[in-house]
């Protein structure tokens, strides 16, 4: 990694695991009976390696100049690596959690091993893990191709791909000690909320940095998408996690807001992360991802600024449909319930835009297991957004809310659209990242293919049909007007359900090894480097806009 750096980027990257290194300790010291000071020991150490493999490694060759006329793609092959890892993990975990719904003795009186420490270790293994460093990964791959402009410097994009993991690392380990905010999608503690938000902004100057430095005068769409997660995301982050330490000393924090305030600003960072997180950021891989692997030119451009802007400023309104029939005020919770249903419009746009570009490859899609992964993510999408919205109705959310038709909507997204959407965009650039001719196995791409699809449809259907038979025995009566089924009868009759979706979730699983496998097996190819063609290099010289 440090023979990319120049001598100056080979300084600043010693400054800031120094820095990494006495912040660690001073957690470790402060934190001291606490456990903060295990994470602050685990900040301290992993920097300590780090600043000492910086030193052995500082007085290697400095790179050659030729290096500017290439994409820098170091980071993008290790956060590809890694999106699969945490993949796996959190869909690992993921199962577990799931078998302990089923068999809830699989706990064996260890705490860490509970549903309530593990449940956020995949929701956000999968989300932030898995679902992050796809997007961190991907966005500069597209950002460079579409630019025509190398990324700015090769110390930065360093520094987001892992000082993000170091924020999945601290999170994930955290649930299983019982350090948790309690806010869904945003359980880690005040100190990394602090340093993520430190990453992020440096995210968005990589973003902005290599726009400013273009050559091409156009902004691709998928920039658009990809902009809006980095800038959206950082807003969200900050003001839901507004919070004051019980001390420097300990990881317990209390929220600056309360009561119906702190629900309505949760529930407000709450959709707006799967608005920006998994959908904006996800929807610019697919319009870089998708026509390029049909190759196809977008079926319409203009659909696709309007649909973004139509996202950008529907989903923010939003969020309270999360909130019906609770304390907010009812005028908030019918400007949700009306936002969530707008939002179809642009959301099927999106969809629409993706399956009709493929008008005229639909050979393709049937031949290719990689395209077919990218078209049924739009599939998904159309269909968890149409039903996103008709969740939000109020009539119907009184059925749905507190179910598991919720869960089945849930991963009807996470499985259909975002990890199908990802596990086809990594097979399309996989090869010419690791400069191989080929994906290793393309019957193993077609089997995963096919692993993903049938986990998703038993998983989500399992969910759909426990969901609908939850909510109408909670509000079945009797003559008497008390009610016909007790809680515990209600969940005796899921059992059944909740053994069919860890089958589906273990099926899905089982795909995302086997997508592990593969790219392992390709970089472990002879490598035959393909020929980039001229136009997916960095312009020389630079074009100005209007030329």
């Amino acid at each position: 990694m440090l023979a990319d750096f120049t001598r100056d980027e080979r300084i600043g990257a010693l400054i800031l695991l120094g820095g990494l290194v006495v912040a660690g300790l001073a957690l470790a010291i402060s934190g001291r009976g606490d456990v903060l000071g295990v994470h602050g020991w685990m900040v301290f150490g992993l920097a300590l390696a780090g600043f000492f493999i910086a030193i052995r490694q500082f007085d290697l060759p400095l790179p050659r100049e030729e290096r500017l006329s290439e994409y820098y793609d170091a980071p993008t092959r290790v956060g590809l690596i890694l999106t699969l890892i945490w993949g796996v993990i959190g869909m690992g975990v993921g199962f577990w959690v799931a078998a302990l719904l089923a068999w809830p003795d699989m706990t064996f009186d260890v705490a860490w091993l509970s549903f309530g420490r593990l449940r956020p270790v995949h929701t956000s293994g999968v989300i932030f893990g898995f679902g992050g460093n796809a997007l961190i990964a991907t966005s500069f791959h597209v950002l460079q191709r579409t630019t025509r402009a190398r990324l700015p410097d090769a110390l930065s994009p360093w520094f987001v791909l892992l000082g993000y993991n170091l924020f999945c690392i601290i999170a994930a380990s955290g649930y299983l000690m019982g350090i948790t905010q309690s806010k869904e999608y945003a359980e880690p503690e005040w100190y990394a909320d602090i340093w993520l938000v430190v990453v992020w902004v440096t995210y968005f100057a990589i973003y902005m940095r290599t726009l400013v430095r273009r050559k091409e005068p156009h902004i691709y769409v998928a920039n658009w998408y990809y902009m809006a997660f980095i800038l959206v995301v950082a807003i969200l982050h900050i003001v839901n996690n507004l919070a004051v330490p019980v001390s420097l000393g300990s990881a317990k924090s209390f929220s600056l807001f309360a009561g119906v305030q702190d629900a309505m600003t949760q529930w407000w960072y709450g959709h707006n992360a799967v608005a920006f997180f998994l959908t904006a950021g996800f929807l610019g891989m697919m319009y870089y991802y998708l026509p390029k692997r049909a190759n196809r030119p977008i079926f319409s451009y203009r659909m696709s600024i309007i649909s973004f802007w139509g996202i950008t400023f529907m989903y923010m309104w939003a969020g309270s449909h999360h909130l019906h029939y609770t304390a907010l005020p009812h005028w908030v919770q019918t400007l949700g319930m009306a936002f969530s249903v707008v939002l179809l419009v642009p959301s099927w746009a999106s969809a629409g835009n993706a399956l009709l570009t493929l008008n005229g490859a639909w050979h393709k899609v049937r031949d290719d297991a990689v395209l077919r992964f990218m078209a049924l993510a739009a599939i998904f999408y159309g269909i968890t957004t149409f039903e996103g919205s008709f969740m939000a109705i109020r009539a119907v959310n009184s059925l749905s809310h507190y179910t598991d038709w919720t869960i089945g909507h849930v991963h009807a997204g996470a499985l259909g659209w975002v990890a199908m959407i990802t596990f086809g965009s990594l097979y399309s650039i996989v090869p010419a990242m690791f400069k191989k001719e080929r994906i290793y196995s393309s019957k193993l791409v077609e089997l995963h293919f096919w692993l993903a699809l049938s986990g998703t449809v038993i998983y989500v259907f399992a969910m759909w049909n426990s969901g609908v038979i939850q909510g109408l025995m909670w509000r079945t009566y009797d003559e008497a007007g008390t009610l016909s089924y007790s809680f515990l009868e209600s969940l005796e009759a899921m059992h059944p359900y909740y053994i069919v979706r860890a089958f589906g979730g273990l099926l899905f699983l089982l795909g995302a090894l086997a997508a592990l496998y593969n790219v392992i097996m390709t970089i472990r190819m002879p490598a035959q480097a393909p020929v980039e063609q001229s136009h997916d290099l960095p312009a020389q010289p630079a074009l100005q806009a209007g030329e």
